[in-house]
């Protein structure tokens, strides 16, 4: 058999997927594996068991990040894959799963076959990528790839009040490992798209080349409380009204300028939050993305107006404080030229892409040539647990990643 005939156990990595989704899995069917708590903790038990079970070394970092090295017939700069095993309150089963599972099942495959690649082998898996928990997202690549202090990412809190280097103690994550622990000739993360253009235009394998940009603020209101019934409209200093006006602002913008461009106000909190007062103070996240870093900052200007517009009209003092940004990333276009390639020579059609959302790879091109495989999501549904895609599109992900690494490990 020939290299170019070797084809991952479909089965097996079918059955690993199933197992991770297991852990944290609620009555709805969600996967719910927010970073650093107990379901996490018994998730990265069980992958990092099955990373030594293939015989792998896997090392620690001082940020949680797990890495499974195996080995190559040369002490030279390793090739890494991975993702992340963290999930957002309501996920799915293969966001970032698919990444870290298919990563170990390329292993699997090359010690079945009795094969040693020239370079090293890496399979990562990478702390709070989802930012569902700490912010921001991306956060355990981000201090790998030297964009955050580990300082500054052990002082980040949670939503209730935890600390992330003490949930990294408690849980047991806190490694040793060097930061970063290697610096890869390339990295490739094979993901679903959660997003639509897979699924209805009938494509199988999408090359990502090209990331968005990413901008994430908290924006904080604060009017004046008062009766419903007998406060005159003229007389208000209503936090709700504004905050619901900054929602319509986010979506007027994005419609406005078209393009790449999106927005989406995904929290919105108020207080007192009764029906028949008039909201005192209120908190509304914004998250704009766009592909082009100019038209990124010129949103970003828009929603900046707007706001001190809005704070001198309704007589309300308003805040904004980012809570991530990420300028747009343009990953290598051998490595992404090379995934085409190997996807046409195993059958399968392939397209290049854009992806809408922020992952890992996008702080490993900070490092080293970087690119991603993109397989389709149904109805481009994902952080939701109806979030599917279809097993063999699933199986053929990883057999283009098995032989994309391939061909990168022995360069």
């Amino acid at each position: 058999m020939s290299l170019r005939d070797i084809r991952i156990d479909g089965e097996r990595l079918l059955e690993s997927l199933e197992r991770l989704a297991l852990v944290g899995m609620t009555e709805d069917g969600a996967c719910c594996r927010l970073a650093l708590t107990d379901e996490d903790r018994i998730g990265r038990d069980l992958v990092s068991g099955w990373m030594r079970e293939a015989g792998l070394q896997v090392h620690i970092d001082p940020i949680g990040n797990i890495f499974g090295v195996r080995p190559g017939r040369e002490n030279v700069a390793a090739v890494m894959t991975g993702s992340h095993i963290d999930t957002v309150r309501t996920g799915g089963r293969y966001d970032g799963n698919l990444g870290v599972l298919g990563g170990l099942e390329v292993v699997r495959t090359l010690n079945a076959a009795k094969i040693t690649t020239r370079r090293p082998l890496v399979v990562a898996a990478f702390t709070n990528e989802e930012g569902a928990r700490f912010q921001p997202d991306m956060l355990g690549s981000l201090v790998y790839a030297g964009g955050l202090a580990l300082d500054d990412a052990y002082a980040t809190r949670s939503g209730d009040g935890k600390k992330l280097i003490d949930e990294l103690q408690r849980i047991g994550y806190h490694g040793n490992a060097p930061m970063p622990y290697c610096v890869p000739e390339a990295f490739v993360e094979l993901h679903i798209e959660q997003g639509p253009v897979l699924d209805i235009e009938g494509g199988l394998i999408g090359a990502v080349r090209d990331l968005q940009g990413i901008s994430w603020q908290e924006i904080t209101i604060v009017g004046q409380s008062n009766h419903a019934g007998t406060t005159p409209m003229r007389l208000r200093h209503d936090a709700g009204y504004s905050a619901g006006a900054i929602a319509v602002c986010v979506r007027q913008i994005a419609r406005e300028m078209g393009g790449a461009q999106v927005g989406t106000t995904g929290a919105i909190q108020l207080h007192p939050n009764l029906i028949n007062v008039i909201a005192a103070r209120a908190t509304i996240t914004v998250d704009l993305r766009n592909t082009d870093e100019e038209q990124l900052q010129e949103s970003e200007r828009r929603l900046a107006a707007f706001l001190s517009t809005l704070a001198r009209d309704e007589g309300v003092q308003i805040s904004a404080r980012t809570l991530a940004r990420f300028e747009p990333v343009r990953f290598d276009a051998q490595v992404a030229d090379l995934i085409t390639e190997t996807a046409m020579q195993l059958g399968m059609d392939c397209r290049p892409m854009t992806s809408g959302a922020g992952h890992d790879a996008q702080m490993m091109a900070r490092l080293c040539p970087t690119a991603m495989i993109f397989v389709p999501s149904v109805k481009g549904i994902s952080h939701n647990p109806a979030e599917h895609t279809e097993p063999a599109h699933l199986v053929a992900g990883a057999n283009l990643l098995l032989h994309t690494l391939l061909e990168l490990a022995d360069r």
